[in-house]
């Protein structure tokens, strides 16, 4: 069974955290949702964002998330992708010098990554993005050009992949999002 890395934390979007955890685990991977300083059986919050109409989204409680994995136990050779929730989360977790070890590690040995939304914050400050292309919600556009990215600016159900790196605007795109994560990990999605 392969495993797979997920980044979340306090205040990630809770679509963004808990339907990627759960959609990959039913096709089969084992999937290790981590936090710095946080152990498995610890709780994050998430907070829920929609799109109602205003100039961006509003912000709402969501549920209590609970870790399966310890942070300080992550062996990277374990896993064969990365994947990045987006929301509040990826603008502190990006502080943390593991985090960056982490994300710069899977593009170090070409696994996929999955980045969504704000996710693409850590991927900016871990450097990995000069000459890259992809996408993430429209106000982390200006982010990942500075980082030497091409910014994509496509339909927020919709994602796009450059090499090992699948990226998504938001929530809205998970079908696509995890359908091309999962084709870059080797599954062969038949319809």
């Amino acid at each position: 069974m392969k495993k797979i890395l997920l980044f979340t934390g306090d205040f990630a979007e809770d679509y963004e955290t808990m339907v990627p955890f759960q959609m990959l685990q039913m096709l089969g991977y084992e999937v290790h949702a981590v936090c710095p300083d946080k152990k498995a059986g610890d709780t994050i919050k998430t907070a829920i964002h929609d799109f109602e109409g205003q100039q961006t989204y509003s912000e709402k409680v969501g549920h209590n998330f609970t870790l399966n994995y310890d942070f300080d136990r992550v062996n990277l050779d374990d896993y064969a992708g990365l994947v990045i929730a987006g929301g509040r989360a990826p603008e502190y977790l990006r502080l943390n010098p593991l985090i960056i070890e982490m994300a710069q590690y899977f593009f170090k040995e070409n696994k996929p990554v999955a980045a969504i939304c704000h996710g693409a914050q850590i991927l900016s400050a871990s450097g990995v993005l000069k000459g890259r292309k992809l996408t993430a919600y429209p106000a982390v556009g200006p982010e990942v050009s500075l980082a030497g990215a091409e910014y994509q600016n496509i339909p927020v159900d919709q994602a796009y992949v450059d090499g090992n790196l699948v990226s998504s605007p938001a929530w809205p795109g998970h079908p696509a999002f995890i359908r091309a994560f999962v084709e870059l990990l080797g599954a062969k999605i038949e319809i």
